[in-house]
């Protein structure tokens, strides 16, 4: 059976390397990593940013948190970012690939690779989320 996954990307005016801190910075983390859903808040993150370091998010919506965590597998400066996703919706062994491609000075395309869920639905549920919180991380350079 294949295995599901999703890839979504954007271009966002900012650079590689300010896009790429974003993903490191608590922050910065807690203003894109929100559910689409109407009136959620900032997210509350922690993270250890090194290879083999934790992070936490907990989306915050109207009517629960969600806990979302993981394991950093690969920090590759300005151009890759890999790491576990544990939530409630997809497999323990899911991972997420962030790749970061310079457009220009001020501009970066930023590619998401989401590997295994638990269903289609899963999958499809976490590709409005990514495109969610690329359109979120858009919005934070302007």
């Amino acid at each position: 059976m294949k295995e599901l996954e999703l890839t979504v990307s954007r271009q966002i005016a900012a650079s590689r390397e300010r896009v790429f801190n974003a993903w490191l910075s608590p922050q910065m983390l807690a203003k894109f990593m929100m559910t689409p859903l109407p009136g959620s808040k900032p997210a509350k993150v922690s993270n250890d940013p090194v290879k083999g370091g934790r992070f936490s998010i907990v989306m915050v919506t109207p009517e629960k948190d969600i806990l979302h965590a993981g394991t950093y597998l690969e920090i590759d400066p300005f151009a890759r970012l890999s790491f576990t996703w544990e939530s409630p919706y997809s497999l323990d062994d899911s991972v997420v690939t962030i790749d970061l491609v310079e457009l220009g000075a001020d501009s970066t395309e930023i590619t998401v690779r989401h590997v295994k869920f638990k269903s289609e639905e899963a999958r499809q549920g976490h590709e409005q989320g990514w495109t969610a919180i690329l359109g979120n991380l858009a919005a934070q350079f302007g």
